[in-house]
């Protein structure tokens, strides 16, 4: 059908287009196109949350405030009328010469077979959408991939495959290592958000629920397709948390869904949120070191999880990318810095700056000791050894610098060693850093999907052992290839990798560390990603008596990365 752009003009639109896989499936995808054009390049997304379901239907409250940030969002050049959640709006891509593909995974909306989020499969059928879309007499043959987070996540999975067609990608706050964003912490199991995931976002998508609330606005139906039966249901799709937990180490079941980035060669924009602690950060930086493409840029900002993706300024970045590298624009786009960093401020704005390498390298890697006893974070390692105990499920320690003598940016990786004693075989470290001002008041950041602090860390230190051929003094890279308990009572030197931040203190303010056994969580505002499954965390190994110790020959301490 020939449908009304908000702009004036007007695109084709084709629903459930059938695209053949290489198993002999097929799954099914709307299609977008510019009316009476030649050949265009392509912008696609494969995913989990329905092609057909209205971004502001399927995810109401998160509509509300993207709708309270840009009003302008549905008004304009955009009726808002095909807007998907964590994909571009086809209304603003296709007057622009591109065609927009929208995919259901396997399993999911219109495209039936067997639901297994994120595995070899679900990829392979990406690799084979990608080279349908390459082919077919409305493709220049040239195809980009753009979206947000599990969007975002499939990109990285697929460019690792190498499709001849695919020639630009652009994942937008999305992980890219399976086991130490997606379902692992430091080795400590991301419980409480897939448990919540699956049934929110996945179920209700799964093809053939009768049960689904989404309904198509087009037509009225469901999203899902055909009704099939609870049984069937539940035997057509995996079960991705207990698969998961199945798996507590990184083993060849997590090899098989985190791509190897070094075979990334396409050129590539990678955004990522430094309010994403826990899912949405780590994942595109990591991402953009790794891959091998010549053409790389990293840009980090602030926000929700899905704002920027929408708002103007960014989607002009997107174009300019896309432009360069899909239509062969001459715009300059390759002159542009490699790094683009908002640097935030601890009034939670933020200051664009463009750099060209990540860590910077003018940055003085700076450590601040732990001082147990008096519970202080000092530039110079207490000659004396103390410590400090703590209940595991307790409220921790808190360790403070003194007030910044002079504004002071931190902007980079942040690690820790510590060293510490456990009354039991295990202890799991949650290490959080926290901005407070003169006042004793702490500064609450906006995050991806919650409140964030500055940033935060994590460790099971029976996976205290370290993958050495991937490990910087900044970024300690744990194996996860086994356990190795404690012995209680015993002394043990860990690294914690701790994720990336950027924070402007200002004169006058405090860095606190604050350790514990569990999650940190802002007085009144319950956390969303929390680790707290029950056979993953037994209290009998995890809820004993933590020491941290410092000084002397044992010498914890943080590893900053301060900006001169």
């Amino acid at each position: 059908m020939i449908v009304k752009t908000g702009g004036g003009g007007s695109m084709i639109v084709e629903k459930d287009v059938a695209i053949p896989v290489s198993d002999g499936h097929v799954i099914r995808a709307n299609v977008y196109r510019p009316e009476g054009a030649d050949r265009q390049p392509v912008l696609m997304a494969l995913g989990i949350y329905g092609k057909d379901a209205h971004f502001g239907d399927a995810y109401k409250a998160m509509w509300d405030v993207l709708k309270r940030i840009h009003p302008a969002i549905d008004t304009g050049d955009s009726t808002g009328h095909w807007l998907r959640w964590e994909n571009v709006d086809p209304e603003l891509w296709v007057p622009h010469g591109y065609v927009v593909i929208t995919v259901d995974a396997r399993g999911t909306g219109m495209s039936p077979g067997y639901l297994d989020p994120l595995s070899p499969r679900e990829t392979q059928d990406y690799y084979d959408a990608i080279e349908w879309a390459g082919v077919q007499p409305w493709s220049s043959g040239k195809v980009g991939l753009i979206g947000i987070s599990y969007f975002a996540m499939k990109q990285w999975q697929v460019a690792a495959l190498r499709p001849p067609h695919l020639a630009a990608m652009v994942p937008w706050e999305g992980n890219s290592d399976f086991y130490r964003e997606w379902s692992h912490h430091g080795g400590i199991l991301a419980g409480s958000f897939l448990t919540a995931w699956w049934p929110r976002q996945v179920l209700p998508n799964q093809h053939g629920n009768a049960q689904t609330h989404h309904r198509d606005r087009d037509t009225g139906q469901r999203t899902t397709g055909p009704a099939l039966s609870p049984d069937l249901l539940a035997g057509n799709r995996a079960t991705h948390h207990e698969d998961i937990a199945a798996h507590p180490f990184d083993d060849a079941w997590f090899r098989q869904r985190s791509p190897d980035l070094s075979r990334i060669d396409v050129p590539l924009l990678s955004a990522g949120n430094w309010g994403g602690i826990g899912l949405h950060l780590r994942g595109n930086i990591v991402g953009w070191e790794q891959a091998a493409s010549h053409d790389k840029w990293l840009s980090l900002h602030i926000g929700t999880h899905f704002e920027s993706f929408y708002l103007p300024a960014y989607i002009e970045i997107q174009r300019r990318f896309l432009d360069k590298y899909l239509k062969e624009a001459d715009n300059g786009w390759e002159r542009e810095p490699r790094v683009r960093l908002e640097v935030r401020r601890a009034d939670g704005t933020a200051t664009t700056r463009m750099e060209s390498e990540w860590p910077l390298a003018r940055t003085r890697w700076t450590r601040l000791y732990l001082d147990a006893a008096a519970r202080l974070l000092v530039s110079t390692a207490p000659k004396i050894a103390t410590d400090a105990s703590y209940e595991a499920l307790g409220e921790g320690i808190d360790l403070s610098t003194p007030p910044f003598e002079e504004e002071t940016e931190y902007t980079g990786p942040v690690a820790a060693r510590l060293w510490i004693r456990s009354s039991t075989t295990d202890m799991d470290i949650f290490a959080t850093l926290r901005a407070f001002d003169p006042d004793g008041i702490e500064t609450i950041f906006i995050g991806a999907s919650e409140p964030v602090p500055v940033t935060r860390g994590w460790l099971r230190a029976s996976h205290r052992r370290l993958d050495r051929t991937h490990s910087e003094p900044w970024r300690p890279w744990l194996a996860h290839a086994d356990a190795e308990p404690l012995t209680p009572g015993e002394t043990y030197a860990v690294d914690l990798e701790i994720w990336p931040t950027s924070v402007v203190m200002p004169k006058g303010w405090r860095l606190v560390l604050t350790l514990q056994g569990r999650d940190f969580e802002f007085p009144g505002t319950p956390g969303r990603m929390l680790h707290n499954d029950p056979v993953d965390r037994p209290p009998d190994r995890f809820g004993g008596l933590n020491t941290i110790l410092s000084g002397g020959t044992t010498a914890s301490y943080l590893l900053m990365p301060l900006i001169p």
